[in-house]
């Protein structure tokens, strides 16, 4: 059984990994060149009208980021 010490900790990270995919996101989207902290190939904004699957992705899929458009 998880204790609230490690519900926390797990919180914490989560909230952490959110927030620096939320940044990433932004940054992408405002037309910064990113790379991938995996393979460190630049980092792709595929959009709707150019894919079938939009989202931020690197050549290799290390990072892989699907995204909805309303």
């Amino acid at each position: 059984m998880i204790d609230i010490k490690q519900f926390s900790e797990l919180k914490k990270n989560s909230t952490k990994s959110f927030n620096d995919q939320k940044a990433l996101i932004k940054k992408v989207m405002s037309g910064r060149h990113m790379q991938c902290e995996i393979c460190g190939q630049p980092l792709l904004l595929m959009l709707p009208n150019d894919s079938d699957k939009p989202g931020i992705y690197c050549k290799k899929r290390c990072t892989d980021i699907n995204l909805d458009f309303c």
